[in-house]
């Protein structure tokens, strides 16, 4: 099955509509099937008095509020417009994450086919509801969450009128990076086993290694930060990785889902015809007469293998030769 591969742009354009179609050029380019950004309101998700997380101090101004921030990185309607369009030209799908309920149905209203829940919604019954309601498919990431919040949302989502085989649960965790020992990638395989759902991986790791050894782990989806530039200014470029290393990545992903195969165990096209090269046969290891007992001394085994399987050695110890056969020839019975 083929994985879906979120490119996530989020905030890393600056606030600058010509860096967002920049971003949609390098998905594109990149092969990603989306590029997500965020919708907001300063004004609707945060009061002007929270703090920003540590790794947003550490990559913004640290006396900025969270507020000021967030306000710099508004996407307007005509922006949203524009960026939608653009994603059309190079056929990628535009996505973006609402944080706040007016967001939600703006998004709703542009006929996007999927709503994805981030991670600090998890716990907003309001607004889990008003996704559930819109009956479409939801991605549900899980940074900072227990198993039991996850099942506290799904119910949510379920009662409110989405099924569960719309539902997919991804994997996170809400540190940018996040630590190598700190990623948990098993509790990909929890989520699913304890839930039933689709599942998948954001991954705010650095490089691109853990969201492919996701895909081997059954992710359906992957999300994945990128930037323009890792050095721009901003909260979560220093997070993410840059087009390169993005088309890397998908390369990747669709490497890995080629390999994973169908699970049944037989050799190869290509492996067959190496059978008879590598494999081996039961041949004369001295000069047998016809009539003279195939025994340890006089029989052995050799490339190549388009004889008799040795595998049937039993069979052929102690049975009289039907003619002669000289030293490295086939045995024949």
């Amino acid at each position: 099955m083929k994985t879906l591969i979120i490119a996530e742009a989020g905030v890393n354009h600056n606030g600058d509509l010509n860096m967002a179609r920049a971003l949609v050029d390098a998905a594109a380019e990149a092969g990603a099937d989306l590029v997500k950004f965020q919708t907001f309101s300063a004004d609707r998700l945060v009061t002007t008095s929270a703090r920003k997380a540590d790794y947003q101090i550490k990559a913004t101004e640290a006396d900025e509020s969270q507020y000021e921030m967030i306000r710099r990185l508004e996407l307007s309607p005509a922006m949203h417009a524009d960026l939608i369009g653009h994603c059309q030209q190079r056929g990628i799908e535009f996505f973006s994450t609402a944080f706040d309920l007016d967001s939600l149905d703006y998004l709703n209203g542009l006929g996007m086919p999927r709503i994805k829940v981030p991670s600090g919604e998890i716990t907003n019954l309001p607004y889990l509801r008003k996704v559930g309601a819109f009956g479409k498919h939801v991605i549900l990431s899980t940074g900072m969450s227990t198993l039991g919040e996850i099942e506290a949302a799904v119910d949510v989502l379920e009662r409110a009128g989405t099924s569960r085989d719309r539902i997919t649960v991804l994997h996170c965790n809400t540190e940018y990076p996040v630590p190598m020992a700190e990623v948990n990638l098993r509790a990909m395989i929890s989520i699913r086993e304890a839930f039933g759902v689709k599942v998948g991986f954001s991954d705010h790791t650095e490089g691109i290694e853990v969201a492919v050894a996701a895909v081997a782990l059954g992710a359906c989806v992957i999300e994945k930060h990128f930037t323009l530039d890792r050095n721009l200014p901003g909260p979560d470029h220093r997070a993410s990785i840059e087009p390169q290393e993005l088309a890397h990545l998908i390369r990747s992903i669709r490497n890995i889902e080629l390999a994973m195969g169908d699970g049944v165990k037989r050799p190869g096209l290509r492996e067959s015809q190496n059978i008879p090269v590598v494999r081996k046969s039961l041949v004369a290891v001295k000069q047998i007469h016809a009539g003279e007992l195939f025994s340890a001394e006089n029989v052995g085994v050799k490339r190549p293998g388009t004889g008799l399987n040795p595998m049937r050695w039993d069979e052929v110890i102690g049975r009289r030769s039907v003619r002669d056969f000289s030293v490295n020839e086939l045995i024949e019975l």
